[in-house]
């Protein structure tokens, strides 16, 4: 739970710099976050948590 909540504030983050930057529109991220609720109701949702999960332990073993 708490990788899947630092993950959220992490890409909300990155979206918000995006948008300061006009890398990206509103719309573009609209879509995006409307595809990362989509894919997260699949069956490939679990796949994705556990990568997830083991980019994590990856990176809190530096």
């Amino acid at each position: 739970m708490i990788v899947s909540v630092s993950a959220v504030l992490l890409l909300a983050i990155v979206v918000v710099v995006l948008l300061r930057q006009r890398a990206v529109g509103i719309g573009s991220a609209l879509t995006c976050a409307a595809f990362g609720f989509c894919l997260a109701s699949t069956g490939i949702a679990p796949a994705l948590t556990q990568a997830l999960h083991a980019v994590a332990g990856l990176v809190s073993l530096h």
